[in-house]
């Protein structure tokens, strides 16, 4: 039996062809007048992606390096900041801080959960300097309400910056990033974008430039001042990857070309594509028996499961690549073994995840021994299908 590789791991997703093809083409050097008017599109098109008039900049590295240049830029040494942590990544936020000599202040949730609002508000004093948070927390399929926090920032008057790891997030949750006053938010190209990893981008407000000119800490390749002069030129302050950033362009060119053209339009119907999956992917697991890891903050960039008492949830990675070469996540850190992961961000459709569900069904029944009707996941899925686009 053929088997073709399907990718459903939250970061890196599928490519698109249509990126692959200019990534492939891409041959031309980055100090000519052929790359500074492709640079400068893709930067004009990102803020229509991000949704955002703020500058945003294209920086050359994964979406750990802006996450270090949003706190190198913004904060000196004993700074106090707020870390909002409940998984693998806002524990990044928390050693990124500390590793510039800030005094780290956090307010953490279990795994699977989200924070308690009135915590964050009781943590926020005139002293912080700024809260450091994700949208989608990768490593435990949780959805923060970034929201939430903005509207306590503000109605504190604190002059806090909001810095935002949106690289699951964005092209997954709709976001109003200059009506909310999120001051940085953080994208990656191996997420909803549809290309490789190797770039990360991130819009910043004016309230960020202004903190940027107090900022003692060190910063050369991550200073964003330096990538704003260059930036407004068509060009980036150290060479750029150029084939990515074809693809990139490439990619939010397809994602216009879902909606007529209209790059917003096609912005909020990829976000709305990912929110249909996720939902239609729980409601599968959840007839196949399967508990939700994220019941009451679950994200649309990918659904963590939890794998019933006794088991482990590599078997369940293994099997459906060994018999359908089906890529999903493990858990990450203390939470291996107890829970998978599967993305819908980017280049994935409703099909997709009528197939995922397929095979879901043959491991739930065969490798773990669940009472399984064929079809009862793919049929909760249509379900949800329905529902949301009824003629």
């Amino acid at each position: 039996m053929i088997r073709k590789t399907r990718l459903f791991t939250p970061g890196p997703t599928p490519l698109l062809p249509a990126a692959q093809f200019a990534m492939a083409a891409a041959d031309m050097h980055h100090r000519t007048p052929e790359f500074r008017a492709l640079f400068l599109k893709v930067l004009a098109q990102l803020k229509v992606f991000v949704g955002t008039k703020n500058d945003v900049l294209l920086l050359s590295c994964s979406g750990t390096g802006a996450m270090e240049a949003s706190v190198s830029n913004l904060t000196s040494p004993g700074d106090r900041v707020l870390v909002l942590t409940a998984g693998k990544f806002g524990e990044r936020w928390r050693d990124l801080a500390k590793a510039f000599g800030c005094e780290v202040e956090l307010v953490s949730a279990p795994y699977g959960q989200t924070f308690d609002l009135a915590a964050v508000k009781a943590a926020l004093t005139p002293e912080t300097k700024a809260v450091y948070m994700q949208a989608t927390e990768t490593s435990t399929a949780v959805r923060h309400d970034v929201e939430a926090v903005a509207k306590l920032i503000e109605d504190a008057g604190s002059e806090a910056l909001l810095v935002v790891d949106g690289i699951t997030g964005l092209g997954t949750t709709h976001f109003d990033v200059d009506g909310w006053g999120i001051d940085i938010l953080i994208g990656g190209s191996q997420k909803a974008v549809m290309i490789p990893p190797g770039l990360a981008y991130l819009s910043v407000s004016e309230k960020a430039w202004a903190a940027m000119e107090k900022s003692k800490n060190p910063r050369y390749y991550f200073d964003l001042r330096k990538e704003r002069k260059n930036a407004a030129k068509g060009e980036s302050a150290y060479t750029p990857a150029v084939a990515l950033i074809a693809g990139l362009g490439a990619a939010l060119d397809y994602i216009a070309g879902q909606a007529g053209g209209d790059l917003e339009k096609g912005r909020i119907a990829l976000v709305d594509n990912a929110i249909t999956n996720a939902a239609a992917t729980r409601a599968g697991l959840v007839k196949l028996g399967f508990t939700l890891f994220a019941p009451t903050a679950p994200a649309a960039a990918a659904t963590a499961v939890a794998v019933p008492e006794g088991m482990n949830s590599g078997d369940v990675v293994k099997a459906l690549k060994a018999r359908f070469s089906l890529v999903t996540a493990n858990g990450q850190g203390e939470m291996q073994g107890k829970i998978f992961r599967v993305a819908h961000l980017g280049f994935f459709d409703f099909l997709d995840t009528i197939a995922f569900l397929g095979a879901m069904e043959h491991i739930a029944k065969d490798t773990l021994g669940l009472p399984v009707e064929y079809g009862q996941a793919v049929a909760a899925a249509q379900q949800v299908y329905a529902e949301t686009y009824k003629e």
